[in-house]
């Protein structure tokens, strides 16, 4: 038995997720799929984490068990053959049998791209906010996310999900070009926590709500602090703005600098 681990960059503007469902279109079916072709067995994958329908990733991190060897460049070239162009394998690396890609992470990174321009080109990567957006209002309220908070009013509950408290190691927000570019690392992520989070603060930025209410509904709780009328869900910023850009396993590993994925210059 062969433990590989493969990076994947996908646009999930065409999928129903990462994971894989009946009755459904996902990446992770599709690698299954190209993987059993290249192989002619079953294999067992799992993926660092469960970007949502529509999410693109710049770096997925994949656990691919198959029994039987084969090159490392032979997995990459033949498994690529066989997956659709929005499915890319960037590297194939052999791993220990025991490779966990969700519970060895030691952090994740995601980046949301908020355009302030209409683009003919970048629509399926980006939000388009049409309303001036106060950048410094935003900087502020997204940097009162730093530390350990629940995140019960920023997700949606499923089955299998862990509680709702996530240490946020680092948030980013700089401008580039005509986009906004909002980063943010933490230990987990709760399903739509991140767009929900920025869905609120373009409100911010809108001048809809105050930084210091913000920091309200951070620190608050469902159904017991103020603010229990506020309905983050009527927020959620679309998908097509977000992607997986990290994960991380050696606390030691430097983050690179913040860019956009795919940048919409000034006019």
């Amino acid at each position: 038995m062969t433990t590989w681990k493969l990076t994947l960059e996908y646009d999930g503007t065409r999928y129903s997720g990462w994971q894989e469902q009946k009755n459904a279109r996902t990446v992770a079916g599709e690698l299954r799929a190209a993987a059993e072709q290249f192989f002619s067995r079953p294999v067992d994958i799992a993926g660092a984490g469960r970007t949502d329908a529509g999410v693109h990733a710049l770096a997925q991190i994949v656990r691919l068990k198959v029994d039987g060897r084969q090159k490392h460049h032979e997995v990459l070239f033949r498994l690529n053959d066989r997956l659709p162009p929005d499915i890319n394998i960037l590297r194939v690396e052999e791993a220990r049998s025991d490779f966990d890609p969700r519970k060895d992470a030691k952090a994740r990174y995601y980046l949301y791209q908020i355009s302030t321009r209409r683009s003919a080109f970048a629509k399926r990567f980006v939000w388009w906010v049409k309303d001036s957006l106060d950048v410094d209002s935003i900087k502020a309220a997204s940097l009162t996310l730093v530390g350990r908070h629940d995140f019960a009013r920023f997700c949606d509950k499923r089955a299998g999900d862990r509680p709702s408290v996530v240490l946020v190691n680092s948030v980013q927000l700089e401008v580039a070009g005509e986009l906004l570019l909002f980063r943010i690392g933490a230990s987990n992520f709760l399903w739509k926590m991140v767009r929900r989070i920025v869905g609120v603060l373009v409100e911010v930025g809108r001048g809809s709500i105050s930084v210091e209410n913000f920091t309200g509904l951070v620190n608050s709780r469902p159904g017991v602090d103020a603010w229990n009328e506020f309905s983050v869900a009527s927020y959620t910023a679309p998908p097509s703005g977000l992607f997986l850009e990290r994960v991380v396993y050696d606390e030691d590993d430097d983050v690179k600098p913040l860019a956009p994925a795919f940048p919409v210059q000034k006019l």
